[in-house]
């Protein structure tokens, strides 16, 4: 094997190490985001306690795994934590696991 193939592929096997070791770690959430059943619907509003809250322009939305996605792929209801921006609209979303969802919120 030549010395630069060599190098690629240590380097993959490394980082595959480190990602699977990360992976059993829980997540961390702001302690002032909120936790609520958020509804989504296509048209980038939500609602949240009976109440309609728009989605900022740069919302984020994380699913179970933790990965970014669009809020035209979310429809249904789920327990999150969430934040809203200074404007009232809602700005950071992570859709909770249900041992996420069975954790207490933080003591505020």
């Amino acid at each position: 094997m030549r010395p630069h193939s060599l190098s690629v592929l240590l380097a993959s096997v490394l980082g595959l190490a480190s990602s699977l070791a990360l992976a059993g770690l829980p997540r961390l959430f702001p302690d002032d985001a909120a936790k609520a059943k958020m509804q989504f619907s296509p048209t980038g509003v939500v609602q949240v306690k009976g109440k309609a809250l728009r989605l900022s322009p740069g919302a984020q939305i994380r699913d179970t795994a933790n990965r970014i996605v669009l809020p035209s792929h979310i429809r249904g209801e789920y327990t999150v934590r969430m934040l809203l921006d200074n404007g009232g609209q809602v700005h950071r979303v992570w859709i909770l696991t249900p041992e996420e969802a069975a954790m207490p919120e933080p003591k505020r």
